[in-house]
């Protein structure tokens, strides 16, 4: 089965996108995408494929993914099963700019990114220096949570615990017309955010049946059209809160909210606060 595109939900205030899951299974089936991935899992029972290789999950494991590496993580499912608890980060080679893999001092990382190409299991001490990292990264905020990702990469690209998962002449076959699908989509959301999204037009610009489009898109990003618009929105009235761009009234129009009271209770939904208290947190921590 060929392996899916996801659009991995990387917001507007962050430059990689960390992800604590805690349910009974990760919630996604076997797909790619361009971003690296390190998954963390805390407590997990069942099986990881990466490209051609399958391998056991348990407690513990950490794996490092290439861009575009097809994988899929599996939980144990029955009366005696337990809910995944794991960390998964997602960046790609720009977090940091366009040019910082291309510094002298960053070429250790560029090579265990090539390496990365196959798939990364993390043995020994290694694992457990990047376990602690990643927890603190997992409840970590602003440049705190990059300088914890550095760590990790360092951490990995000095080790000699890394054990290559899939074949040396694994190449998947991947599916890139899902990819071009999901692009015209998310270009269409962000152009048109301060209007009305309309999901048959969306599902027209894939080439979908409606029920199929929520379908598709769904297992793309992991959160429904409206969600998805609506972190996309509160990203930007974030950056317009913390450049104390007008007043909270004009912020929320702009961000395609039409009324005061919607704004403010989607934006404590995604962001646990109010604008006014989000502001005025950006201030202190700014010194302004």
């Amino acid at each position: 089965m060929k392996p899916v595109f996801e659009k991995v939900p990387k917001r507007q205030w962050e430059s990689f996108h960390c992800e604590v899951v805690n349910g009974p299974d990760y919630g996604t089936r076997w797909h790619f995408h361009p971003e690296y991935q390190l998954t963390l899992a805390i407590e997990s029972r069942g099986h990881r494929v990466v490209g051609d290789n399958i391998g056991t999950l348990s407690d513990g494991d950490i794996v490092l993914l290439g861009s575009n590496l097809p994988h899929v993580w599996h939980q144990d499912t029955g009366p005696k099963a337990r809910d995944v608890k794991a960390i998964i980060v997602r960046f790609d080679e720009t977090f940091l700019g366009r040019d910082f893999f291309t510094l002298p001092e960053a070429e250790p990382l560029k090579r265990l990114l090539q390496r990365a190409a196959r798939g990364l299991e993390v043995r020994g001490s290694t694992r457990a220096a990047v376990t602690e990292h990643m927890k603190r990264l997992a409840n970590s905020e602003g440049l705190a949570r990059v300088i914890e990702l550095l760590a990790i990469l360092n951490a990995l690209a000095n080790s000699t615990e890394l054990k290559p998962l899939a074949s040396a002449s694994y190449e998947p076959k991947l599916e890139s017309a899902d990819q071009g699908r999901m692009e015209r989509v998310v270009d269409f959301i962000h152009t048109h955010l301060t209007e009305e999204i309309d999901r048959e037009r969306l599902a027209k610009l894939a080439h979908l049946s409606l029920g199929a489009f929520s379908r598709f898109f769904h297992s793309r990003t992991g959160k429904t059209v409206p969600e998805y618009v609506n972190e996309v929105r509160i990203g930007r009235a974030c950056r317009m809160l913390a450049e104390d761009a007008g007043n909270i009234t004009d912020i929320a129009m702009d961000c395609g909210y039409r009324n005061l009271a919607n704004f403010n209770r989607r934006f404590r939904e995604v962001m646990g606060t109010t604008p006014s208290a989000y502001r005025q947190k950006f201030r202190g921590v700014a010194g302004q």
